[in-house]
């Protein structure tokens, strides 16, 4: 890769990032949110194998499948609890699931 393109494909990263954490902000529904932090973790993702590209190294692509194992064990749980929240009968509303109760 040539250096000219690094500029493009971190602030490509940067707005995955901000997309994603503007998401995660704004919306209540937890499918949404689940949504936005796989994509501000992409983002995450683009950025290192950037780096590890500039670099001429591994690290970058070494730590991006550290973060995509940790991402997809998230989801995994994530989509379990939301699940046993959708079966009970309750609103899927962040803000009504801050209570665990009944």
């Amino acid at each position: 890769m040539s250096v000219h393109l690094f500029p493009g494909f971190i602030g490509l990263s940067a707005a995955m990032f901000a997309v994603g954490a503007v998401g995660v902000l704004l919306r209540r529904n937890p499918l949404v949110v689940f949504m936005a932090i796989e994509l501000m973790l992409n983002a995450a993702n683009l950025a290192l194998v950037t780096y590890g590209r500039f670099t001429h190294t591994m690290d970058g692509q070494v730590f991006a499948i550290v973060v995509i194992t940790v991402a997809a064990s998230e989801v995994v749980v994530g989509l379990a609890l939301i699940t046993g929240v959708f079966r009970r009968g309750r609103r899927l509303d962040l803000d009504d699931l801050s209570e665990l109760r009944r």
